[in-house]
């Protein structure tokens, strides 16, 4: 049985449900759904796999790149975000290469591009992982004839090369002076229709990554109790419902509940999300900024590691903290904590 319905954006879904197989997919124009569904029954009842594709050393790797995420929905698994953007990042570099050509010299040619452009080594680890789990899922799954070895070779290559290695623990933290200077050129700009200052003293205030901030919803907000639900928050053991109800705390120099209820008044509003904007332009303006008042070395992200460290120099404990900021060990949390010694003169008169 099937069916081809449009959907409300103007594409059309297609649904084969024959002999146990369940199998949807979207297309633009009506006729290729139509044609998608003619071959997916005739494969069923020829008893082949019905998601198998024909792939020669003339097939894209964007078009494998294509392939793998259709079977992940086919089969109702989600892709999430972060391997959405890298694998939106791998076709862009990657995509018009025939599978023939990403040769050992090709990859390395990619890699060395890749670092010079700065990515990181742990960021071309992920690149290198993905490579490999899209041309293996070609093969495990479609009987695609491609070279996988190219790209444990390549990978060596780089690992001794330095371009791929495991993450470089950061220990930046902004100075006092530092963040006055930056909330001054925030509100000083005419031209910045985002409240930037105060989306940063919130980034400190709860030690949220920057695309939380910007996924909290109003309707999740618990002035009695003063906490907010965080949906879906960052787990590399867990990829979904990692939902946590965070505390919104006045121990690190600013009040977060005070910050969301200014920010209510500011917006005038009680739906929808808390800080309404894009999560990239606030990332480039704070790097803009940095560089407009000669800031160096100063992400967004270390606001994360600055709310993480001033929580420990408030005084919580190592079983407290982690219910604000999500940490599932103690190992993942130190390297988001950069304690000032100075500060430990405060932090034991608290004690005592």
């Amino acid at each position: 049985m099937a069916s081809i319905d449009r959907r409300p954006g103007g594409k059309w879904r297609a649904q084969v449900r024959r002999e146990g197989h369940v199998l949807s997919k979207t297309f633009v124009m009506k006729a290729d759904a139509d044609a998608w569904v003619r071959e997916t029954e005739s494969r069923i009842d020829k008893g082949e796999d019905p998601v198998r594709r024909q792939t020669t050393a003339n097939t894209t790797f964007g078009e494998l790149v294509d392939q793998h995420i259709d079977d992940l929905r086919t089969y109702g698994k989600q892709l999430r975000r972060s391997k959405d953007a890298a694998l939106a990042r791998l076709k862009r570099e990657l995509g018009k290469d025939p599978v023939g050509n990403l040769t050992r010299e090709r990859l390395v040619e990619y890699g060395r591009k890749r670092r010079d452009e700065g990515a990181g080594p742990a960021t071309l680890a992920i690149d290198f992982s993905f490579i490999g789990t899209v041309l293996t899922h070609a093969s495990a799954m479609h009987g695609a004839n491609v070279d996988t070895e190219s790209v444990r070779l390549a990978r060596t290559a780089l690992v001794r090369m330095g371009a791929i290695g495991p993450s470089r623990e950061r220990d930046r933290r902004p100075t006092a002076d530092e963040l006055e200077r930056l909330f001054a050129a925030f509100d000083g700009n005419a031209r910045n229709t985002m409240p930037m200052t105060v989306i940063a003293k919130f980034a400190i205030a709860t030690a949220m990554r920057l695309d939380e901030i910007v996924r909290i919803e109003w309707q999740h907000l618990d002035p009695r109790s003063r906490t907010i639900l965080v949906e879906d928050r960052k787990d590399p053991r867990r990829k979904d419902g990692n939902n946590q109800r965070v505390p919104l705390l006045a121990v690190t120099g600013y009040d977060a509940f005070e910050i969301l209820e200014e920010q209510r008044k500011r917006r005038g509003g009680n739906r929808g999300r808390c800080f309404p904007y894009n999560g990239r332009s606030v990332g480039t303006n704070f790097r803009r900024t940095c560089q407009d008042i000669g800031i160096e070395d100063l992400h967004f992200h270390d606001l994360r590691h600055e709310g993480t460290s001033r929580l420990f120099e408030a005084g919580l404990t190592i079983e407290q903290v982690p219910l604000v900021t999500g940490h599932k060990d103690w190992k993942m949390l130190k390297r988001y904590t950069q304690l000032r010694p100075e500060n430990l003169h405060a932090l034991l008169s608290k004690r005592g």
